[in-house]
């Protein structure tokens, strides 16, 4: 195993990768911006350092920093988390050739998935269904642009081969808007990812977001652990996230884990990763790979009694799976709602201290959150300050538990959008389940 590991992130990701950590005995060291110093982790680490100023482009996403903490700490790995330089092939490339461990996929698989135009035709290769489109990033020809367009059938979606978290998507809904709508999501993507390449596809009306999670190591051996149902979003931003998804078969799960167990050994893929599909009257169409921890890696924990974060360690070891295929056998239903700190109804950040936490608590109840009483939290980065996970025998106890759970939790000094969370429980809608991707926008009036 592992003697000692960088970690390189923050917030709940990084005292949950510290936690699991410990479980194993390996000694960890927390790195951290000057605006960090009091982050949970940071206070329980075995080792700190200071990376940079607050601004992530000097501290969390500087290279050579986090690198240059790893040689001065004696460390042998450094485990990304999720964001930041997670999906960066250059960052784990940089790991790699300095001699440490990159707790992840290789680079060339990070660079190959992360990529979604190839990442479809790997996966259109190896037999995994995926939404119609043009195959190939776009090219600057407007007739040949147009023509794609029609042979796939209005309403298409623009989408940056480099995106990721709801950004670089434009929707066209008729010929007229087509051109601008290329031209702006190009530049756009250059902007925001250092990629101009643009791809087509078409677009779904109403689709549900459902995600296979899967487990590889070194020697071969590749599973998946369940699918979770992530349509509950807003701007593509999840928010709610549950295993299993409503409605999906034994038969319907077993079919799509056979396909990308097999797409995933035939890239001779390593560690934990997700592959994210579209579902729509049946059908499953991939749409892009997280080469990473999710951040809703807690339900499918819940539901298979497998930690994903030790496992990656383990793989990262160089250990096999101590599991095989038919060891995963899903139980009960879980919840996951992200907390975060932001006005309930306009959406805007709300930084600040904590004057008081509270975690809620009961049979049943999960919280993953770096916050206590007297922590304030940065305005410099992502607004996630908990992840309330709850367990029941089935949906509707996992439910109930969640809603409990809520009326539970104590945030004084900070909005945060607990007050949203309890109000989609209460729909009707959503205890029915199997809602899509659009329905939070509709029901908000922001579609």
């Amino acid at each position: 195993m592992l003697d000692k590991i960088i970690i390189a992130n923050r917030g709940e990701i990084a005292l949950r990768v510290l936690r699991a950590c410990r479980e194993l005995g390996i000694k960890t060291v927390a790195v951290h911006s000057t605006a960090d110093a009091n982050l949970k982790h940071v206070l329980l680490a075995d080792e700190s350092v200071c990376i940079g100023p607050a601004v992530s482009t000097q501290s969390y996403l500087n290279m050579p920093s986090i690198i240059a903490a790893a040689e001065l700490t004696d460390a042998a790995a450094i485990h990304p988390g999720y964001g930041f330089l997670s999906e960066n092939a250059d960052f784990a490339e940089r790991v790699e050739q300095s001699g440490f461990i990159f707790i992840g996929p290789k680079s060339e698989t990070i660079r190959m998935m992360g990529d979604k135009v190839s990442a479809i035709k790997v996966m259109k290769q190896h037999g995994v269904p995926c939404v119609p489109g043009s195959g190939e990033p776009l090219g600057l020809d407007p007739d040949e642009n147009l023509r794609v367009a029609r042979d796939i059938g209005y309403p298409v979606i623009i989408k940056a081969s480099g995106g990721g978290g709801g950004r670089g998507m434009r929707v066209v809904h008729n010929q007229a808007a087509l051109l601008h709508a290329i031209n702006v999501t190009r530049s756009e993507a250059l902007a925001a990812f250092g990629n101009d390449q643009i791809y087509m596809e078409k677009f779904l009306e109403k689709p549900r977001h459902i995600e296979f999670q899967i487990l590889a190591d070194h020697h071969g051996n590749v599973i998946h652990l369940g699918e979770r149902d992530c349509s509950m979003q807003r701007r593509h931003q999840k928010i709610i996230e549950e295993a299993p998804a409503p409605g999906i078969t034994d038969a319907q799960r077993a079919q799509m884990g056979e396909r990308v167990v097999e797409a995933c050994r035939a890239v001779g893929y390593r560690s934990a990763g997700t592959l994210e599909f579209l579902y729509e009257n049946g059908e499953f169409y991939f749409i892009e790979m997280n080469t990473r921890i999710q951040v809703e890696h807690p339900v499918t924990e819940i539901v298979t009694g497998i930690d994903l974060v030790k496992a990656q360690l383990m793989i990262a070891a160089g250990e096999k799976l101590p599991w095989t295929q038919d060891d995963i056998v899903l139980r009960g239903h879980a919840l996951e709602c992200r907390i975060n700190a932001e006005d309930p109804k306009t959406f805007m950040p709300s930084p600040g201290p904590v004057r008081l936490w509270h975690a809620p608590g009961g049979p049943g109840i999960r919280v993953d959150s770096h916050l206590y009483s007297g922590y304030s939290v940065p305005p410099h980065y992502d607004s996630l300050i908990a992840k309330l996970i709850s367990y029941g025998d089935n949906r509707q106890e996992a439910i109930a538990r969640m809603r409990n759970a809520l009326s539970e939790m104590v945030v004084e000094g900070i909005k945060n959008n607990g007050p949203l969370h309890q109000e989609i429980l209460a729909h009707a809608a959503f205890e029915r389940g199997g809602l899509d991707i659009h329905y939070l926008e509709r029901r908000l009036g922001l579609k």
